[in-house]
């Protein structure tokens, strides 16, 4: 250190040397955090290194999605756009192309095409709004009953909850195929109390007029020609207004009953998650139980409901392997679905191009219908997540 005449005290040189002033130090520093090499790049060869080995590692897998994911879609693109009875080769140039002609035939042509194709959507979209619902609501039911401190034994009811989800789907069917029969043990239940049992595979009314007719209002035999005389896709408002068969009924019974076990885990897991200071909170500023979980639990367990909202979205359209055991469709296309509709298409009726086509409009469906549940569950409470002030004080004596 130097010191002048007149007591200013000089800038120390040390070990910087020359390349200790402002300018020296800021190269330094920016060498030092930066890392930049020339041209101001940070280092790129070292990221670049990095990616190289990261596709490297993940290169398998894609590999794998490629071939048994992406390039069957593709491939079943491009028999939609074909009539392919299955005996030639696609890519050959045998079958004949027809562009969106499988498209127009189920939507917009009129046709028994057409009317079996909205006949299953039709009673998809009963058993969606059915099951969907009610197995959401029962699998957070039975999570936040099993997720009581009240509770002894949940290991046992877990179990339990969760034995129906593990079960073979065909084993099920077949068991809810003779519980359902007229001679079975539902009939013979109700009979126990009174209640003469329904025809649960021969009756082709639709559950809507079936009510109606009980209580007078229309006659389930005669449709109302107003209703009758004007429709929508190819299908009467009778048609579109009679909900789900009888049949359809015990599927959305038999859906209800094995799906929510594995729902039921899923929001166990999250309601686990949920910090037990904030339920203490919510009831300290006076809030009821019900508003406890309406305005904590619920909220924090948006994320999850959306996923379970979702995937029952996409099974629920996908229904097959019940209907295929049960009713094969019957009575009178009641029980008609369109993953068991393409099936019938393709392997019945040899029309792979419909029954891809069948496929592809089943997945602008699921597709469409996320993006819609997506928008109404989507977070509407950032303003303001606190639950002090958001409850009335209870009045203590």
């Amino acid at each position: 250190m130097s010191q002048h005449g007149n007591g200013a005290v000089a800038v120390p040189v040390g070990a910087g040397g020359a390349g200790a002033g402002p300018a020296g130090r800021a190269r330094g520093a920016g060498t030092q955090r930066g890392r930049r090499g020339p041209g101001g790049r940070r280092g790129t060869g070292i990221k670049g290194r990095q990616g190289m080995w990261g596709w490297l590692f993940v290169s398998p897998m894609v590999i794998v999605l490629g071939l048994f994911l992406l390039l069957p879609v593709g491939m079943a693109l491009w028999v939609s756009l074909l009539h392919w009875d299955g005996q030639s080769n696609p890519f050959s140039g045998a079958a004949d192309f027809v562009g969106v002609h499988n498209y127009t035939d189920l939507l917009t042509r009129e046709g028994q095409d057409r009317k079996l194709f909205m006949t299953s959507v039709r009673n998809n979209l009963y058993y969606v709004l059915l099951v969907v619902p009610l197995q959401t609501a029962l699998s957070l039911g039975l999570a936040i009953a099993v997720n009581s401190r009240r509770i002894k034994g949940k290991g046992f009811f877990r179990t339990v909850f969760y034995f129906p989800s593990v079960t073979s789907s065909i084993a099920i069917s077949t068991v809810f195929l003779f519980l359902f029969q007229g001679s079975g043990a539902v009939n013979a239940l109700l009979k126990w109390v009174g209640i003469t049992g329904p025809k649960w595979f021969t009756d082709a009314h639709g559950l809507v007029w079936s009510l109606l007719g009980m209580l007078g209002i229309v006659d389930p035999d005669r449709p109302v020609p107003a209703l009758a005389a004007h429709g929508f896709l190819g299908l009467s408002w009778w048609d579109w207004l009679s909900g789900p068969s009888i049949a359809m009924c015990t599927i959305i019974v038999l859906a209800v009953w094995t799906t929510s076990g594995t729902y039921m885990l899923i929001f166990l897991a999250a309601l686990q998650d949920v910090p037990a200071e904030l339920e203490e909170a919510a009831l300290l500023d006076g809030a009821s139980r019900w508003q406890s979980f309406r305005n904590v639990t619920l909220p924090a367990l948006r994320p999850v409901l959306f996923l379970v909202v979702t995937l029952g979205l996409i099974g629920s359209w996908q229904v097959f392997d019940a209907v295929y055991v049960m009713s094969q469709g019957a009575p009178a296309n009641t029980t008609l679905t369109p993953a068991f509709l393409s099936y019938t298409a393709g392997f019945q009726d040899a029309d792979y191009g419909r029954a891809a086509a069948i496929a592809f409009i089943l997945l602008a469906i699921i597709l469409a219908m996320t993006v819609v549940q997506r928008v109404l569950l989507r977070d509407r409470d950032a303003a303001g997540t606190g639950t002090r002030g958001r409850f009335p004080r209870r009045r203590t004596s």
